[in-house]
């Protein structure tokens, strides 16, 4: 049995916050529990609506952010337990692409200077002629000129400067990408000339990609396996074409229903959420979907459902779904 890249248990991340007396302190459980697992070359989803926790995921798993509690392990090494040298070989492993391009480019940084920033962080053994040679590569790769190379982020389109962030991170040599929202600012169009670019990016370099976003359209279009979010724990894990074709839980149900059918006339049948999402602050008591749920019982008030498999390959944390069908 091959030793999965990213291994992901127990993972927490709670910040504190002050509650309603003057001296009290409450915890905001941004992530309050994730266990996963994703394999070299694999492209793993992470989804679900704004506020569940999945891009604080992704920022725990490149050490932009310390956990609470629980382990994040990456070929078998836990991140939070090595020396500082062993840190710089894990983020050159691991990069990270944002939503907002322009917000995480140096306005007064040159594109050709911050594609060259990582090599000089990461690989110091190559000159400056060399590193010149892998910027123009890089550049040319993502679909960008020489001419570029001495021109300032705001001189670019939204499309164009991600990809100026996609050649930034690529240029540590990473083994896995983190993309946190990289195409929700794009129009339609964009959005499919840099997914198809992550896609070819991923065959020629063997990258392992965590793709996130609340866009269940394109999650679909790039994923293998999809893990579901709701309140910081996972409610659904699965391969891309169950989550499509035979969800299990009932907020899984709902997003689908949401998708908008590109035919004239036809609508798919909405399963309409009724109530606001739980606080992520304070103590929790059973399922925190059960407030919103069409189909809760008794027991969802009481029990929080661990996420177990059902069916082969398929979990899901509900109380609908004991563990033997």
């Amino acid at each position: 049995m091959t030793t999965p890249l990213i291994s992901v248990h127990g993972l927490k991340k709670h910040f504190p916050v002050r509650g309603s007396g003057l001296l009290r302190r409450d915890l905001l459980r941004a992530v309050d529990g994730v266990d996963f697992t994703v394999d070299a070359g694999e492209t793993f989803g992470i989804v679900g609506e704004s506020g569940c926790g999945k891009s604080t995921t992704g920022r725990l798993i490149v050490n932009l952010l310390k956990p609470t509690d629980g382990s994040i392990r990456v070929r078998g090494v836990d991140v939070n337990r090595v020396d500082a040298k062993g840190m710089r070989q894990i983020r050159r492993e691991l990069q990270i692409v944002f939503q907002d391009p322009f917000g995480s480019l140096n306005p007064r940084m040159r594109v050709g200077a911050a594609i060259e920033e990582p090599l000089r962080c990461h690989r110091p053994e190559l000159g400056r002629a060399d590193r010149d040679a892998l910027v123009g590569d890089l550049m040319e790769r993502v679909g960008l000129n020489e001419a570029d190379r001495r021109k300032y982020p705001h001189e670019f389109s939204g499309g164009q400067r991600q990809r100026i962030c996609i050649a930034r991170a690529l240029s540590a040599g990473p083994s896995v990408i983190v993309c946190d929202e990289a195409v929700s600012a794009l129009d339609v169009s964009i959005q499919a000339q840099i997914l198809n670019l992550l896609q070819d990016l991923q065959d020629e370099r063997n990258l392992t990609i965590l793709f996130i976003s609340h866009d269940l359209g394109v999650v679909k279009h790039i994923s293998d396996r999809v893990c579901v979010m709701y309140a910081g724990r996972i409610v659904e894990l699965c391969g891309r074409e169950e989550i499509f074709t035979s969800s299990l839980h009932p907020y899984t149900q709902a997003l689908l229903s949401a998708i908008p059918i590109p035919e004239p006339g036809r609508r798919n049948p909405a399963a309409v959420l009724k109530g606001d999402p739980p606080s992520a602050v304070g103590p929790r008591k059973g399922c925190a979907f059960a407030s919103r749920c069409p189909r809760r019982m008794d027991v969802c008030e009481e029990v929080d459902p661990a996420l177990q498999e059902p069916l082969p390959g398929h979990a899901v944390a509900c109380h609908l779904y004991p563990s033997h069908v």
